[in-house]
């Protein structure tokens, strides 16, 4: 399991790449199966670790990121005789390493960060396995082994009541993600927004988020762990996922259906593959939509929405879909 080496396994606070990364090993451990861990040395699975990085890149501010990735990523294909499969949970650099060896390279592509990195993903499209997260960020040039949403572990977020009185936005702070949209919605609603997460656009925080934090109105409580994410999400009346980009998928849209809060969100990218609307949540366009979704949200029954996380975002389903699918690529040709 080749994780990415931005942040620990499992994240302490953001690190979606490697939350998924370190849900799918712990689950493959669980079932039986013997599991090396490629990723920081300060973090903490069940599998073998193997680290090369001392800590995530993001985290600490003399790990060099391209050094560290190239040991990393060599450090996995240097081994890659002792595994059955390789699980890429990192990005595109570790496909070049992909012909040369005989183990097979599953790709879980975690979206597309620019049309400029599709190049590479279509130079070794005949010999990868490339896993979507989502239907929606399937490239039209690449062929693909399966797509396999995300699973949370579901035992980690609990059905709240949604009595705090307040919307809730959850996400790195950053004009695809709507925080400042968020902030009219809550205002124009009359109803409080807490702000959690890490900031990624300091320009955009200081411009169009920081001048509404009044702890009042709008509270910002930076980035959070899981008991405050549990405990946060529970107490929402809903979680406003207002993207301003085609998002691949949206893990904390799955943990807020977890703890039974619907969300109003835009219908780009994964989101209407996650959230059914009227049900588990509101697709709106633009303000208005969003003011009246926010409206109706106690029209929805939480419930509901933590069933669908049951179903359909299980770490049971993600890790059993993953199993069956490297067992497929692993079976002998007859």
């Amino acid at each position: 399991m080749l994780a990415s080496i931005a942040h620990s396994v499992p994240p302490r606070s953001y690190g979606p790449w490697e939350q998924v990364a370190s849900t799918l090993a712990e689950g493959l451990v669980a079932r039986g199966h013997d599991v090396t861990l490629f990723a920081t040395a300060d973090s903490t699975t069940s599998a073998r670790l193997h680290a090369e990085a001392p800590a995530g890149y993001e985290e600490e501010s003399d790990v060099d990121a391209k050094v560290y990735e190239a040991l990393h990523i060599a450090a996995a294909f240097e081994r890659a005789d002792e595994f059955d499969v390789i699980s890429n949970q990192f990005d595109f650099l570790p496909l070049v390493f992909s012909r040369l060896v005989r183990t097979p390279v599953v790709t879980t592509i975690h979206g597309f960060s620019s049309e400029r990195i599709v190049p590479v993903y279509r130079a070794y499209d005949d010999v990868a396995h490339y896993v979507s997260i989502s239907d929606s960020d399937r490239h039209p040039s690449l062929s693909y082994a399966a797509t396999i949403h995300h699973g949370i572990e579901l035992d980690r977020f609990t059905v709240g009541p949604g009595d705090g009185g307040y919307l809730l936005f959850l996400g790195r702070i950053h004009p695809d993600k709507g925080t400042a949209t968020a902030i009219d919605v809550a205002r124009r609603a009359g109803r409080p927004l807490v702000i959690a997460g890490v900031v990624h656009d300091e320009d955009y925080f200081r411009r169009e988020v920081q001048p509404h934090v009044d702890g009042s109105a709008v509270s910002y409580v930076g980035p959070v762990g899981p008991a405050e994410r549990d405990r946060l999400l529970g107490g929402a009346a809903a979680l406003l996922h207002l993207i301003d980009f085609d998002e691949p998928f949206g893990l904390s849209v799955v943990e807020s259906l977890a703890t039974g809060t619907p969300v109003v969100a835009t219908p780009r990218g994964s989101m209407p593959e996650l959230l059914s609307d009227g049900v588990t949540g509101f697709l709106v366009h633009g303000v208005a939509e969003a003011v009246r979704a926010v409206e109706r949200v106690g029209e929805l029954d939480r419930a509901t929405c933590r069933r669908e996380a049951e179903t359909r975002f299980s770490a049971e389903r993600m890790v059993v879909d993953y199993e069956r699918l490297f067992a497929e690529i692993t079976r002998p040709v007859e």
